[in-house]
């Protein structure tokens, strides 16, 4: 893509009203733009990230067995009533009557309508077990939408449900999606430590959130120091033995840590860190299946209530969370998996004829070798292109100048450690295309 063709509206200033780094940078790099409070657009930049961030969320989920579908924004609230949440939700699910006076509820999650679904398509125990997903917008009314995406009222979510006969269905599929978890946060680039968590609203007696850590998280996380020496590789090879060592290892947030009588953790292990929450997983059992009259015939003629499960991953909250974890003084450094491009091309003299040609070459080189490359090929002066390209991240700068072509080479930085390579252009892009 070439920037004088792209909408990218990048500024210098640090907006006053953005209190933490994901949200002065989101909307410094052109990424988001609010439009009401706690709402915001998804500028071009941003959406190519959150679409690269759900797409790999997509792939685990796929992986861990669990079918895509799509459900709506809406719901009836007597689909609520029937489970008795809809009074006890509070005042953060927005409700309104339609034209009819029916009312109605724009859904901050899918535990109802997901039980609905399955009571009108499935009858037998051979129709079990299955875990359904889809990732859908949700809003919740936030008394106070602070922090930009990281707590605003509509927000881009990954909700799965799985329907089990007996507890030890209902646990595996539960491990699966631990497993699933795992294995995205750390494609995504990030060290998450799982905290046994209470269930709220949801309801049921397991469950874990994820937290991200970096300095700027809503929560104190207190954490055995050997969560620290588990590998990206063993998270991406995750197994129920990971899972029984994850869980092994003492992990609480603050209000739940204030609560222990005696650390079980020596003080020299234990650990306290800032933490996002990006990822919440329930074992809840019959309580939606039972309060809505689903059940199963089993196979020898009785029936019973699935035991149920759901597993909700930010989508959208999680690019806050990879720009809180991977940012320096100049702006935002995008891990290759969710980069909205991969090289960032700059042509150092618009005004010159050779080096414009030699940029325009390359740029269509790279466009050809599949490397989503964004060509800087504006008339600015070099420093503005290079303080551009640094806020909104990209892995690689490849810088294209006049005194460099005179020697036959071209600068390629690494955005993460800064490092600065003069090559030859044959030697550039087969490092970019590898």
């Amino acid at each position: 893509m070439r920037l004088t063709r792209y909408f990218l509206p990048v500024t210098k200033e640090t907006p006053a009203d953005a209190q933490i780094v994901s949200h002065q940078l989101m909307l410094r790099a052109g990424l988001i733009r609010q439009t009401a409070a706690g709402i915001y657009a998804w500028l071009p930049l941003g959406f190519r990230v959150l679409n690269r961030i759900e797409q790999i969320v997509r792939e685990e989920q796929d992986r861990a067995g669990a079918i895509e579908l799509l459900m709506p924004t809406i719901q009836s609230a007597d689909l609520w009533r029937q489970s008795g949440r809809y009074d006890a939700y509070g005042p953060e699910m927005l409700r309104f009557p339609d034209r009819k006076g029916t009312e109605m509820l724009y859904g901050p999650t899918n535990e109802e309508m997901i039980t609905q679904i399955f009571l009108g398509s499935v009858k037998s125990y051979r129709d079990l077990p299955r875990t359904l997903y889809h990732i859908q917008w949700k809003f919740r009314d936030e008394v106070r939408p602070r922090f930009g995406i990281m707590r605003g009222r509509e927000f881009l979510m990954k909700d799965a449900y799985s329907f089990d006969l007996d507890e030890d269905g209902l646990k595996a599929s539960y491990e699966a999606m631990f497993v699933a978890y795992l294995r995205t946060f750390a494609r995504l680039g990030l060290q998450a430590v799982p905290v046994k968590a209470p269930t709220g609203p949801i309801g049921g007696d397991l469950s874990h959130e994820f937290h991200i850590l970096a300095e700027t998280g809503e929560s104190a996380i207190f954490y055995d120091a050997a969560l620290e020496d588990i590998s990206r590789d063993e998270l991406l090879s995750a197994d129920a033995a990971t899972i029984a060592r994850l869980t092994s290892l003492y992990a609480m947030e603050e209000e739940e840590h204030a609560k222990v009588a005696e650390c079980p953790v020596p003080a020299e292990r234990l650990r306290s860190r800032r933490g996002i929450e990006v990822g919440h997983i329930f074992a809840f059992g019959t309580k939606y299946s039972a309060s809505m009259g689903l059940s199963v015939q089993t196979a020898d003629g009785t029936s019973l209530h699935p035991q149920m499960g759901s597993y909700g991953v930010g989508v959208s909250r999680l690019m806050g969370a990879i720009i809180e974890a991977s940012h320096d003084s100049s702006g935002i450094v995008w891990p290759e998996s969710v980069a909205p491009f991969r090289v960032g091309l700059i042509n150092m003299r618009a005004d010159d004829a050779k080096v414009t040609s030699a940029a325009d070459d390359i740029y269509s080189r790279l466009q050809n070798a599949g490397v989503d490359t964004l060509y800087d090929d504006r008339d600015e002066r070099g420093g503005a292109k290079f303080a551009s390209m640094d806020l909104i991240g990209l892995p690689w700068q490849l810088i294209v100048g006049p005194r460099g072509l005179e020697r036959g080479v071209v600068e390629l930085k690494n955005r993460a450690t800064g490092e600065r390579e003069e090559l030859s252009l044959e030697s550039a892009l087969a490092r970019l295309t590898a």
